[in-house]
């Protein structure tokens, strides 16, 4: 079994280093750690070793950690069900695949009800790989679609998820980064109002690239815990 203490340590040490050649600050990226299918005793050895943000794909697998791992911030990383909002807005201190408006507006419907939290922060996610099997808001929808969602009330967007194709060197997916990059650069341009501080971008086998090109949440599993 991993040595889950010298993974995060060995991870934080390459997000410093990462954060440095981009001459940015390394506390401006927060490291999610993706828990999927990762047993409790190792959670709690990962939390007792520092990681302070932990990341779900599922609901359903969230219902059972999240009373069971306390003092920790949860996120939703995976697809979201409409028909699992009302829990997921009670589990989830953020939501980071919210792929249309109308589950924007489903949240925000949602928000405030039967313990959830108001307002909710949510993530537009970008389908910005092309690949047909992955989820997303079209980047040329992506303006409007913000746009609107910003409007609603019981929410806070905070900012844009997306994923890279699975590529054979990390350095592939950097103009992938990039785009989701510039894509949320452009709407901050044209909206003042419009902030979009989070970029959540980049995961075991890419963050370093993506922390160079803006990433400012990774998510990380397998070097973590594999």
């Amino acid at each position: 079994m991993a040595d889950i203490a010298a993974n995060v340590a060995q991870i934080r040490a390459r997000i410093q280093a990462a954060a440095e050649r981009a001459r940015r600050r390394p506390d401006d990226v927060l490291l999610v750690a993706v828990t999927k299918t990762v047993s409790l005793d190792r959670i709690r050895e990962g939390v007792a070793a520092g990681l302070r943000v932990l990341g779900e794909n599922r609901v359903q697998e969230a219902r059972e950690k999240v009373p069971l791992v306390p003092g920790v911030s949860w996120h939703l990383i995976g697809s979201l069900q409409r028909n699992k909002v009302k829990e997921a807005v009670r589990l989830f201190d953020v939501i980071h695949s919210v792929d249309s408006l109308s589950l924007a507006e489903e949240i925000s419907r949602r928000a405030g009800g039967d313990g959830g939290r108001v307002p909710v922060d949510v993530l537009l996610e970008v389908h910005i790989s092309g690949e047909p099997e992955k989820h997303g808001i079209a980047p040329d929808e992506l303006e409007q679609v913000a746009l609107e969602v910003s409007r609603l009330p019981g929410l806070r967007l905070r900012g844009c998820m997306g994923m890279a194709p699975l590529v054979a060197r990390p350095e592939e997916a950097r103009p992938f980064f990039r785009r989701l990059r510039e894509l949320r650069d452009g709407i901050r341009d044209r909206h003042a109002d419009l902030a979009l501080p989070e970029l959540s971008m980049g995961m075991s086998n890419d963050f370093e690239a993506a922390i160079e090109e803006g990433a400012t949440m990774i998510r990380v599993g397998r070097a973590l815990f594999a």
